[in-house]
């Protein structure tokens, strides 16, 4: 489900100090900005113009402030390469990661976020990943800032081969090894296996 909002309720997405810049865009490429409710395969999605529609963009919003912004940025920096290239090129090659670093330098030059978010953003800025979650090391960083986040949960990685967690819904896991930025776990009741992304949010058990 999707939810659109008067563009002066955008500034309670997004971090002081953007809302300015990020207007300009919208209203010179005529956006049609929607928030959506917490997508499992998605942070965001572009639509580009048809039939005489707008530009569609929809961020989830459930993200925290910063998260948000660099998802409305990946995205519209896709609306950027369609309208230099149309299908011409990859969706995610080249010319979309020079338009997306200028984005996150233009953002980054208005200093809105946190240092650790700057740097993290300041490495991204050498080789954009292809999705959000794709990107690791700025996830890690981005995912301090969740304000609704269960003060007991905690990401994969912050846990030691041989430890359980619980998942959302319930079930019970142990990690059984790391592989690279994935970690093979073991689920306790079916001793099923299954592969976790080291960003996987959890609920750690105690033994």
């Amino acid at each position: 489900m999707k939810t659109e909002h008067p563009l002066s309720q955008l500034k309670s997405f997004i971090p002081e100090g953007s809302f300015d810049l990020l207007l300009q865009y919208i209203q010179n490429y005529h956006i049609h900005l929607t928030i959506s409710r917490a997508r499992k395969t998605v942070l965001g999605d572009y639509r580009h113009a048809s039939h005489q529609k707008n530009h569609r963009i929809s961020v989830n919003g459930n993200l925290n402030k910063f998260e948000f912004l660099i998802t409305l940025l990946h995205e519209i920096a896709h609306l950027l390469t369609y309208t230099q290239f149309g299908n011409t090129v990859e969706s995610h090659g080249r010319e979309w990661k020079r338009n997306y670093s200028a984005l996150l330098v233009d953002f980054i030059r208005l200093k809105i976020f946190p240092q650790e978010i700057e740097l993290a953003l300041q490495r991204t800025l050498i080789n954009p990943s292809a999705t959000a979650n794709g990107e690791t090391a700025l996830l890690k960083t981005l995912r301090k800032y969740d304000e609704d986040k269960h003060p007991d949960t905690c990401m994969i990685h912050q846990l030691s081969v041989g430890s359980s967690f619980q998942t959302k819904d319930g079930r019970v896991f142990r990690i059984l090894e790391k592989k690279r930025t994935r970690y093979r776990c073991e689920e306790v009741k079916t001793k099923n296996i299954y592969s976790f992304s080291e960003i996987y949010e959890v609920l750690p058990v105690k033994k």
